[in-house]
């Protein structure tokens, strides 16, 4: 039995000895900093201060407050009692107010052992008994070596994909096909080893994410079960892959023994060629995703649009051909199974199969697939095939995405399988030759960058030509900030005219009164919305589409500063003064948060850029408004920065953190409330996916600035692993802060942990969450999109930085990169580098067509080995960036480093 003085003894040897633990009894803290001179206060939460004493220096105390100088050092000390030490919620916290460098901590983190060291503000805090100097401290830390997990990462050579995958968890997702801009979407989930498919591949035609409901099912979700080989077996033998490795064609390869299945998969239109596609009203495309949400005025207008939209004379059609080929010396049988209703073997819908013409239908009459052998009309559900050494069977069916007529299938029946493959896919090419192209010199990253655009096309929904489009992400309806990189990224590579039509679904959908509301009750969509309408003009600088919706911009700016007056409360100074309060994602945390605040401030900020050109007045004002806001963001992000207390890394120095909203007295992930909040798969959502280093993003810190590189220290160590973020982890905006610190091993680091684990990596399909939840998740994929983007080329000011944070490893010999055309806030941009350093150079070109050229071009080339230039034209050279610096840009430059 475990007495009571063994369990107090072992938790004295758990927290390392000299660990304070206590409950409601008084304990004593030294503070001690390494400046001449403080005045500041101490406050306690959940405890009461017994006495407070200078110990070191000169000086006064009076209540709480003290001031105090000295040459040696200064040190205070505070006894208290009334605590609560132990673990769990509701601790006792010691907050440390001193002007610019203001700490909280919790009490029971005091520890001979480990102190609380705090390199940056000169200040350690110690047991009352531990007499140690700040000198001394700070030497036997420094002695120990230990590494924060960045440092690890600085320390190790740069990852790769092929290295971060031998790590990661390796997610197959299913494939969605379709045509682009139309809602009726083809989900196939095949039988992979990770899958939930279940025991046979399963189609499921959808309506958006909705599942396409049939009256011949009593009005049940349309789901068809077929199979090839023999069935699932001990082994894994399926791979699939998209043509040319990027199109939404889907190829598997089964290998079942002798047997090989190789098959394709696509959708075309029924009757007419790609090219004519109407797409389907951005509305209803809306009403069936997930999470949307209607005024009642768009709910009116539904009551015209659906039946329109719905009603269509053409279906679209899943293809699909299967060549079976016996790879054996003998005789082997094939076998395979055509769709039928159902998931799974037990569910037994009524519907018939005809051998006579290959239909499979249901009792009323109507035909969900067409099916043939070898080009003729397959004479059974279910067949097995001998075929001789290297004889080949080509199976093939069509299925429409609703069930069609006798007539229509006659006509599905005569469709010619190579011609309709040739039309789809010269139709999904065309959509990338008419778009900016970036060559890598890593196949996957190379091909990822195309099939993603094509992922984004995909579930564009809009009518054509023309129309408005709703640019959704996987299975939900657009989201101001989900659909934000999916509109920048179309950007980037030239589709202005797609990210001005997807723009224009926030503006269509606009309330009365300006706000923006999509999704789910989130409050952030009105200043993520406008802050993709400010990069869309830096991007085009179209005036005129400026000027056509600039009321509509002054509206909801309008709308976020009245919300911001609503909060200019005394009671809130440094604690929400004037900052607005609402949900940004699907926890109900209705409170002042930074992310909230960030994005209304960044999209006031780029709606006053549009402004500035065409209504002075306004620019003034709303320019006005949201540099005060800024300001109170600030204030506020410092305050709380104050209180919330500090954290250890692994360096052996403690970090101020920041809570991500400002009624929070800490870190919501250490429980200093009594409260329940896991959720998504992480007890990290709030402090690392929601956090306050969506300020730096925001422009409301500058990425140099201590507060922001302190946040991504303690980030790193509390909330990361492999530097990549819990659940959601594309939701955490730090691999852009890396991107503009220039952290390249960092920065490689989260990119391929992140990708490599949370992508298909056969089809590239990306998914929302690292638990699989929902699939085709184009929110995730446009951000590793952006982030390719960012390692790629990056403004900032006048400056623009190309290649900043790419592998060392593409600038191997022969190795080479391109970005033809690609949209800049400069303009387009034309940049090609050729590596010849078995030769000994590296040469490099930047040109482009520039509505205003940057003043400075920095051109990252790292040598593959590490090598030092010995030789550099066309610009400076930085040692310590390894780029090459134009000053002066004239529009176009070369540049040769010799080795």
């Amino acid at each position: 039995m475990l007495t009571l003085f063994r369990f107090s003894l072992l938790l004295t040897l758990l927290h390392g000895g000299q660990h304070l633990f206590a409950q409601n009894k008084t304990v004593t803290v030294n503070i001690e900093w390494n400046q001449p001179a403080l005045k500041g206060s101490i406050a306690v939460t959940r405890g009461v201060i017994k006495e407070l004493q200078i110990v070191k220096g000169k000086g006064k105390v009076k209540g709480d407050a003290f001031e105090i100088t000295g040459d040696k050092g200064l040190r205070i000390r505070i006894s208290l009692e009334n605590t609560n030490l132990e673990n769990g919620p509701e601790p006792t916290v010691v907050a440390v107010k001193v002007s610019g460098e203001s700490f909280s901590f919790f009490v029971r983190d005091v520890n001979k052992n480990y102190p609380i060291y705090i390199p940056g503000y000169r200040v350690v805090v110690l047991p009352g008994a531990d007499n140690r100097t700040y000198a001394a401290v700070e030497l036997e830390i420094l002695r120990r070596k230990t590494k924060t997990k960045i440092q690890h990462i600085s320390d190790e050579k740069e990852t790769s994909f092929e290295e971060a995958a031998k790590d990661t968890r390796n997610m197959s997702a299913p494939v969605w096909l379709g045509t682009g801009r139309d809602m009726r979407i083809f989900e196939i989930s095949e039988n992979l080893p990770d899958a939930s498919a279940g025991e046979a591949n399963i189609i499921s035609p959808k309506l958006s994410s909705s599942p396409l409901r049939l009256e011949a099912i009593k009005n049940g979700n349309a789901n068809y079960l077929y199979t090839m080989g023999r069935g699932v077996g001990v082994r894994n033998t399926l791979h699939r892959r998209l043509e040319e490795g990027v199109l939404p064609i889907l190829h598997s390869t089964l290998v079942d023994d002798d047997v090989e299945y190789n098959t394709t998969a696509f959708v075309a239109l029924e009757k007419s060629p790609l090219q004519q596609q109407k797409g389907t009203d951005f509305l209803v495309a809306d009403q069936h995703s997930a999470g949307h949400m209607f005024t009642e005025g768009q709910l009116e207008q539904l009551k015209t649009r659906t039946p329109a939209a719905l009603n269509t004379t053409e279906e679209t059609v899943l293809i699909f051909r299967s060549t079976i080929i016996n790879k054996g010396p003998v005789p082997r049988y094939a076998w395979f199974k055509i769709p039928r209703p159902g998931t799974t073997w037990w569910m037994k819908s009524a519907y018939a199969f005809e051998n006579k013409n290959g239909f499979s239908l249901y009792d009323s009459g109507k035909v969900f697939c067409v099916s043939r052998l070898n080009g003729k009309p397959l004479s059974n559900e279910e067949m097995a095939l001998l075929l001789q050494p290297d004889e080949k069977a080509v199976i093939e069916f069509y299925l429409p995405h609703s069930p069609v007529s006798r007539e229509r299938a006659a006509t599905l029946a005569s469709l010619n399988y190579d011609q309709k493959f040739q039309e789809t896919k010269n139709f999904w090419l065309t959509k990338l030759q008419t778009a900016a192209s970036i060559h890598v010199p890593e196949k996957r990253i190379n091909e990822m960058i195309q099939a993603g655009l094509l992922h984004l096309d995909l579930i564009t929904f809009g009518n054509e030509p023309g129309g408005t489009l709703a640019p959704n992400i996987g299975v939900y309806s657009p989201i101001g900030t989900e659909s934000a990189p999916i509109i920048q990224f179309y950007a980037s590579m030239g589709k202005t005219e797609e990210a001005r039509r997807s723009l224009n679904y926030f503006l269509d959908k606009q309330h009365e009164n300006g706000f923006i509301q999509n999704f789910g009750g989130y409050m952030v969509e009105t200043g993520a919305a406008l802050w993709s309408m400010g990069e869309y003009f830096r991007y085009t600088r179209d005036v005129a589409w400026a000027g056509s919706v600039k009321d509509k911009l002054i509206k909801s700016c309008d709308f976020l500063i009245d919300w911001r007056n609503k909060n200019k409360r005394e009671e809130l100074k440094g604690r929400g003064y004037g900052m607005i309060d609402g949900k940004v994602a699907d926890p109900e945390d209705h409170f002042h948060q930074f992310m909230l605040n960030g994005y209304a401030y960044l999209g006031m900020s780029r709606v006053a850029e549009i402004l500035k050109d065409i209504d002075a007045a306004e620019y003034g004002r709303i320019k006005s408004e949201a540099d005060a806001w800024k300001e109170d963001i600030r204030a506020s992000f410092f305050t709380v920065t104050g209180i919330s207390p500090v954290v250890p890394l692994g360096d052996g120095t403690w970090w101020p953190t920041v809570p991500p909203w400002t009624e929070a007295d800490g870190l919501r992930a250490l429980y200093s409330k009594k409260e329940i909040f896991w959720s998504h798969g992480t007890f990290t959502a709030p402090d690392a996916l929601l956090s306050p280093m969506y300020l730096v993003f925001c422009e409301v810190l500058d990425p140099f600035e201590a507060a922001s590189k302190n946040m991504l220290s303690y980030h790193s160590e509390l909330f990361y692993q492999g530097n990549a973020v819990f659940s959601q982890p594309y939701y955490s905006r730090h691999n852009w802060l890396q991107a503009r610190l220039g952290m390249v091993k960092a920065f490689l680091n989260t990119y391929y942990y992140t990708v490599s684990a949370h992508a298909d990596r056969e089809t590239y399909t990306f998914w929302e969450h690292m638990f699989k939840a929902s699939p085709h998740k184009t929110h995730e994929e446009a951000w590793f999109l952006m982030e390719t983007r960012w390692m790629l080329y990056m403004e900032n000011g006048d400056t623009l930085s190309l290649f900043r944070t790419i592998p060392r490893k593409w600038m191997e010999d022969g190795k080479t990169i391109a970005l033809n055309e690609v949209r800049s806030y400069f303009g387009k941009l034309n940049v090609k580098v050729a590596s010849q350093v078995n030769k000994g150079f590296i040469e490099a070109t930047v040109s482009g067509e520039f509505n205003s050229k940057p003043r400075t071009v920095t051109v990252r080339l790292p040598h593959p080995e590490g090598k030092e230039p010995v030789k550099v034209t066309g610009g400076a050279y930085d040692k310590k960036t390894e780029a090459v610096i134009i000053n002066g840009f004239t529009g176009e430059s070369k540049i040769t480093v010799q080795y």
